[in-house]
Parts: C-alpha cells; structure tokens; sequence
C-alpha cells in the first residue's frame, strides 16, 4: 500500500550511476567528428555594429566556420522556450547588429580544438559605435534616456505597468492607527549552478537536428528552436539525462544554441558550445534587481487596514521572464499577510545591464523580503512581538491567494505556531543579552507561501505514461527534468504506491522528446505535485486493468481485489492471491498483455508555507554577520521522500544565506563593465559556512489535488531566509537594513551612525535638563 512507500527516504533512481561517476552531462560526451564552439563577446555596453572583420580567423588552421549577424537567420525570439507567451518577452535576434550590454556575444566560432577555436574569436576584428548607456532603473526611465529596443512602444518599458486592487486604500489608511512606509532594494545574486550551460547540436542526413543540451525545458528548446530553425516539430530531437542544476535560469536559451545548430548545419559536423565559468555570468541570468516601496497602515491591535506598493524590476538588456517575474512577485503582497485594501504597481524596466530571468523564488524573494520586514518595523511600533503580529495577519483557509483561488488549510498558521513552539520563541524574547565584548546575539522570523504550479499565468499541464512489462515490472515515462532534486525517484515512488508494487519494480524513462510526452519543465515547484499527480492518474489506469486481467484468474470481481508489494489477494479472503506477475503473464488460458496508461493533468493552484526561524551573531567590531542557526518549519502536504525534501529546504537556505549576506553580482556603473564574474570574487556560502539547520515539515495541510497530498517545496526555502536573517540583525544591534546583501561594511557603517545619533540625542537632552 501507499504508506509503504510514500513518505520512506528510499535510495534514489540515479543513485549508482552518479555516485561511480558513469552519469554523463553533455559535457562528458564524445562523438566522431566533433568540432567545438566559441563565442566573440564585446567589451562595451550599447553600441552598434560598424564593422566586423573574420578574416585573420578564418586564416586560422582548424577554424571550419564563423558566424555573425551578417549570416544568421534574423529572426525574433523570446530567448525563453515557446510558448511561454505569458511570461517572457519577444525581444531577441540570434546575433544583432547591437550590443545592449556588457559581454554580449557578437560571433561564434567552430574549429577542431578549444584552443584553436579561443585564438580564432580573439582574431575576430569588431568596431563599434558607441550610443548611451544606462544601468539603473532610475535613469532608464528618464525622459532623455537613449532606447535600448527602438520597436518598444513603452520607452524602456519591457511592458506595461501592471496593477492589482482590492478595496480601497485609502478607506484602510484612514482606518489606520499608525502608518508605515519603506524603501526596500534586493541586489543582483545570480543561480551559480554547478554545471556551466552547455549544448551539443547534429543534424542527420534527413535533416533531423538532435540537441544534447543542459535544461530544465526540453519541449520548449524543441518548439523554439524548430521555431527559429523553420523546422516542423518531429524534425527536432532533444535530449537531457544528468543536470548540474538550473535554479530556474535554465529555462531560456542563452544564444549559444542557436548559434551551435547553425554551426553544426553549416559544417555538418557536430558541434559543442560549452560556457566557461566567466561566460554562465556575462551570458546567463540573474535575479532581477528590485526596488520597493511599501505602505501599511495598522490599527492598534495589529490589523492591518491597508497596504500600498510601487515595484520596480530591473530586467537588463532583454525582457526574458521580467513581464512572469513583475507579474508574480507584485501580486504576492496580495498575500501571506491579511489585508482588504490593496493597491499595487509592478513595473520591469530595460537597462544595459546582465539579462536577469527566471531564478528560484520567481519574484516572490523581493517583494516578500521588503514585507516582512516592515512587518518586523510595525509590530516594534504597536509594542508587540513580531510573531504575534505574524500570526494574528496569517492568511488561513479559506482567504484568497494571489492566483483567486481559496486557500486549503491554516499551512502557516500552523509553521508560525510550530516553530514558536520549538523554539522557545517567548523564552528567547525575554532573555537576558549579554552586551559585554563584540558580539551581539539576535532572533528573527521570516514567513512566506509559495505556489505549486504557474497557473493561472500559464495554463499548464502535466502528462504521463506508466506501462507494465510481461513480469510484472513498470516503466514510467515522463517529461518532467531531472536538475539534481531526486525528482523522479519521488515519481517512482507514486508510481509504486498507487500499483502497490515495489519500489524497485519501478524504473523512470525521461529526457528523450521522441519518446517521453510533452511536459512544459521543472519550475514553479510543479514536478512533483502536477508531474507526479500525472503519474499517479496513469498507474491508477494500469492498476485498473491489472485487476481486470486478475479478476478473471481469481474468478472474482475486480473491486474485490487488492494489490500490495506485487501481490493481488481478494479483500477480506484467506485465499491465495497471485503476483503482479502471475496477473500479466498467460494463465488459464488468458494471453499476456502488455498493460499501457496514459493520463493528463490540468492543475488548479496549491500553496505550500513556510516560517524560518533564525539566530545571528553580529560581531560589531568587524560589522561580520555569522548565521548560528536555522530552523526551518514548513508545511507543504503529504511528504513523499523526507531526505529529498530536506535537502531542498536546505539547499535553498544555502543560497538564501548567500543572497543576504555575500552574493552580488556587479557590475560598473560608468561602463557597465563585469567585475566579479567568478567563483574568486563572487562569494558565497559553502558547506563550511553553514549553520546547523534543523528542519521540520509539516502536513497538515495536504491538497487533494497532489499526489496523496503533496505539494511543491523547491522554491519556498529561498524566500523566508532573508528576511528573517535581516530581523534577526536588528533583534542582534537595533539596526535596520532595507536591502540585500547585507556587507559588513555597511553594519559598521550603520552602527556608525546609530552611536553619533544616540550621542546627539544625549547632547539635546542634557540641554534640555540644563535648562529646566
């Protein structure tokens, strides 16, 4: 039955062959003939294209074909696969006779060596007229800010302002008891994967192109680029196996596919195009930069009776998954804290800075990083415990989340109350602080709730097809992506559990569009809830006719029957039963069948919760912020493998961590020039800067509309961190930051000023009692 199996941390499906180092990524792979590709990337900003010479490159021994604008197809794209028309924005051309950004490429080289093809891209001659460059959202918006798409009808818009009202804010602020306002600002952390992107691209005799390719979308780099290649679907063939990971930028192309199939068609040979770790920053995605300005008004007993926002997305030179991202991250503050008047404005602004897209948390990290915070700001101004002000606002059952559907179940309520509970959350807030020597001890909370699916932006769908072999084993074959997660050994556990056969009985076929059916990819914390619901729908309709075949052996009817660990017995009899296999196989004259289902998934929306608990120690000499401990309380339904979802709740405080106190990729302000595009300067947590974390799921709130109840959990943890290391800073030195990183430099430069203000306060005072 499904309690064998559901819930059990069983050895993962790719287990062996990651641990004997016989996976391979497309890096890894070998073919005759191979050719490798290189691209030429231009060192200023915003500039047109004058000249550009390849001749002293194709001179060079072993160079087999260069590209540029002037010999690729011209064709607009949304960069992101098709048909993500409701996230992502048509904007880009394979190559350009423009650069709107700092180590955008501009030529691509084929030749028979990395070196050779290195040698031939610096050969590669390219003059440029140099236009205005703007790299803040600020002066992106000026009025005599240059264009960086001329076509685009809303300046340097990447599209129109978006807006979300529900009842009127200005009946709620003048409801209020005290009103607060904040700028709020999220920095340019990128998803520094461990797996560069990479692409390796044939085309056969007939035509056919096949790509090998690192992605969390294998149909969707199938539609676009039979898309922009002018080819019919069946003509392209696309193949993922093993992924060091996507944190959500996988999902576009990043120019260098394109530009290996045309290398390939053009050679017929085939071709790899692999970044360096330089080119996953100057070439990849980031999260978008973000500025918020937040307004609530409070009662006196913690009611919130209005809330204003103006978000603002700094989307780089391209629009990728800015409309998705402002869209998403705006219409959060609908949510996760309670409130009737609301007013909101979401704006996603072209600079000439790196191209930002989709990256785990989608938009929700900013905007609920700013309100949680402010709510941290209310609850000292109300005189009350942050928690209790959390609380007393946390959506519950039955209040509409920002999709307008009705929440299931009180998942946050219940984390809150969990976490406090643990904790000792009361205890910690009255203790006593030790304020002798450098350090300073802090707790903070931060909450959030996230979606398991895209819908209703993107009318998604998961499919699936289970098949039964002659003896009694199964086959699942799906779409879903594999980035690392174990996501589909948690599919062969459903698969398993529904059948009621071994969890061994089961093997998972996927990453192959010739042979697996259409899924839409891995993000938005879908897999498991939308793939896995799929899954369960086909093995439900193979377990159906199992029964059937089984029935007519134990002369019974098939509602009489059970199947469990493989083994088929009629409900409530002592009798004997027969195998899975025995079922399938002839018997009684009863030929052997080969059992198919197939099913089709169209989800609604589901919210998993989440609250973070965490403990700092600031040191105030060297303005150092230490993580000392996390405890992380989520709810998100029924749990099909604890390890696996641990490990993602753990993974994303990792990163949480590091988008909060070091990650920052930048840029320079006058030139637009990269600096840190790099794992030596770009700093991050690693595994001996983590603190113990002690995590605990919830599930009481399952959605009957996952798997046995489970929802999603791959983007919530990145989202609570932040916020509750921030409050937890303050809860530490009584200083308030707005804005993420947060540098040691600037906690001295903070503490600072809290000293010169408290001295000048003293000084009025003593004045003031001077003279009286």
């Amino acid at each position: 039955m499904s309690d064998l199996i559901i819930g059990q941390s069983v050895k993962r499906t790719d287990l062996l062959a990651k641990v004997t180092g016989n996976a391979k990524y497309v890096a890894d792979m070998g073919m005759p003939g191979l050719l490798y590709g290189k691209m030429k990337r231009c060192n200023i900003a915003h500039a047109k294209i004058k000249r550009i010479d390849t001749s002293k490159a194709m001179q060079l021994a072993g160079v087999k074909v260069i590209m540029t604008h002037e010999n690729v197809p011209r064709i607009l794209h949304a960069g992101s696969p098709h048909p993500r028309s409701a996230s992502v924005t048509c904007d880009q051309y394979i190559l350009d006779d423009k650069v709107r950004y700092w180590g955008e490429g501009v030529a691509a080289v084929a030749a028979i060596s990395e070196e050779i093809a290195e040698k031939a891209v610096a050969l590669i001659e390219v003059e440029y007229e140099e236009l205005p460059a703007v790299f803040t959202v600020e002066d992106a918006q000026g009025p005599d800010a240059p264009l960086i798409h001329e076509r685009q009808p809303g300046g340097n818009l990447v599209l129109d302002p978006v807006q979300f009202t529900r009842g009127d804010i200005e009946t709620g602020f003048a409801a209020a008891d005290i009103i607060l306002e904040g700028e709020y600002e999220g920095g340019r952390p990128t998803p520094a994967y461990m797996e560069p992107n990479v692409c390796t691209c044939q085309w056969d005799g007939n035509g056919n192109l096949t790509v090998w390719i690192s992605t969390q979308t294998a149909f969707m780099v199938r539609g676009i680029m039979a898309e922009v290649m002018g080819l019919p679907l069946h003509k392209v063939r696309v193949l993922v196996d093993h992924m060091g990971g996507g944190f959500g930028a996988k999902q576009d192309l990043f120019q260098h596919e394109f530009l290996c199939a045309l290398l390939a068609k053009e050679t017929r040979r085939p071709v790899r195009m692999e970044y360096s770790r330089e080119e996953t920053f100057l070439g990849g995605r980031t999260r978008h930069p973000a500025k918020v300005w937040l307004k609530q008004g409070f009662k006196k007993d913690g009611t919130i009776t209005a809330r204003q926002a103006r978000v603002v997305f700094n989307s780089g030179a391209y629009g990728s998954h800015g409309p998705g991202v402002t869209i998403v991250g705006t219409s959060a503050l609908l949510s996760l804290y309670r409130c009737e008047n609301i007013h909101l404005e979401g704006r996603c602004v072209y600079t000439n800075s790196p191209i930002a897209g989709a990256f785990r948390g989608y938009g929700v990290v900013q905007t609920y990083y700013a309100l949680d915070i402010q709510m941290d700001e209310a609850a000292e101004r109300l005189g009350m415990d942050p928690l209790e002000l959390k609380l007393k606002n946390a959506v519950r059952e039955g209040d509409i989340a920002p999709s307008n559907h009705p929440l299931i179940g009180h998942g946050l309520e219940d984390c809150i109350k969990k976490g406090r509970e643990v904790t000792g959350w009361d205890t910690l807030r009255k203790r006593k602080r030790d304020l002798n020597g450098h350090m300073r001890n802090g707790w903070g909370i931060g909450c959030e709730m996230h979606g398991s699916s895209a819908y209703p932006g993107i009318k998604e769908q998961g499919n699936a097809i289970v098949k039964m072999n002659e003896d009694g084993s199964v086959v699942l074959l799906t779409g879903t992506a594999g980035l690392g997660t174990g996501a589909h050994t948690a599919l062969a556990q459903i698969v398993a559990a529904e059948l009621g056969v071994n969890f061994d009985a089961v093997s998972v076929v996927h990453g192959d569009t010739d042979v697996v059916p259409w899924d839409i990819g891995a993000f938005a914390s879908h897999t498991t809830f939308m793939g896995g619901r799929a899954a369960q729908m086909a093995a439900a309709n193979v377990k159906t006719q199992l029964l059937e075949r089984a029935a007519k052996q134990l002369e019974t009817a098939a509602d009489n029957l059970v199947v469990d660990q493989g083994y088929i017995t009629i409900r409530g009899s002592d009798a004997a039963g027969i195998s899975v296999r025995e079922a399938v196989s002839a018997k009684k004259g009863i030929p052997a069948a080969q059992l198919v289902g197939s099913a089709t998934y169209h989800p609604t929306k589901s919210y998993s919760f989440a609250a973070h608990f965490v403990e700092v120690n600031v040191d105030i000499e060297t303005g150092y912020i230490t993580v000392a401990q996390v405890v992380p309380v989520h709810e998100i339904g029924k749990i099909i493998h604890p390890v696996g979802a641990a490990g993602q709740i753990e993974g994303g405080i990792q990163q949480g961590i590091g988008h909060t106190l070091y990650e920052d990729y930048q840029i320079d302000m006058q030139t637009g020039r990269s600096l840190n595009a790099n794992f030596v300067d770009y700093k991050m947590p690693l595994s001996m800067d983590m603190p113990p974390i002690h995590t605990l799921i919830l599930e009481s709130a399952p959605d009957p509309g996952g798997p046995f109840g489970a929802k999603g959990v791959g983007e919530d943890p990145i989202v609570a961190i932040g916020p509750a290391i921030a409050n937890a800073v303050y809860d530490a030195i009584g200083v308030r930051f707005h804005h993420y990183p947060i540098k040691p430099e600037q906690v001295l430069q903070a503490l600072k000023q809290k000293a010169e203000q408290q001295a000048s306060e003293q000084a009025e005072q003593k004045v003031l009692e001077q003279q009286t």
